[in-house]
């Protein structure tokens, strides 16, 4: 009976760690929710530099303006991925990320273990045509996103693995 109750012991110590290692995790989330304040400010001040410019709309239109800006920019993380490889990337990895349909978990950071999905218009799994591609979609994902310790994992149409890359 003596080591039934350690073992028992060890499980309420284990899930008593694993709290408080996720309680701790979710402090430094706030921490990555600073970066994304100060980016938002950057393009902000990118929207004020238009702003400076003879405007006939209203201040609630173009407060408008900037709210939906903001809405397009947080809904869409596939569309800032594209733009971003429109801008900096390769022929290839344009070609490839145009592929690209949706983002998922590229705007929550904190550096302890970092998880992006990138899904694509490929078919076929591993054995079809897009695990060529799918290379170059982490690596321009990696060029556009930094973390400490983060995994992105590229899907075909189907939600099937076609690879994966550190980032």
């Amino acid at each position: 009976m003596g080591m039934k109750s350690k073992i028992a012991l060890g499980a309420v110590v284990g899930i008593v760690v694993i709290g408080a290692v996720s309680a701790n995790s979710g402090d430094t989330d706030g921490g990555s929710a600073d970066k994304g304040a100060s980016v938002s400010a950057d393009q902000q001040s990118g929207g004020a530099k238009s702003d400076t410019k003879p405007d006939p709309k209203s201040d609630a239109e173009s407060d408008a303006g900037s709210a939906e800006d903001e809405g397009a920019e947080k809904a869409s993380q596939a569309e800032q991925f594209k733009t971003f490889v429109q801008k900096n990337g390769t022929a290839a990895e344009k070609e490839a990320v145009a592929h690209v349909t949706k983002v998922q978990g590229a705007d929550e950071q904190n550096d302890i273990l970092d998880s992006a999905d990138v899904f694509t218009d490929f078919t076929g799994g591993l054995m079809g045509e897009g695990t060529g591609p799918a290379k170059l979609i982490a690596s321009a994902f990696a060029d556009w996103k930094q973390s400490e310790n983060g995994l992105v994992t590229v899907y075909d149409a189907e939600g099937e693995l076609l690879g994966t890359g550190n980032f």
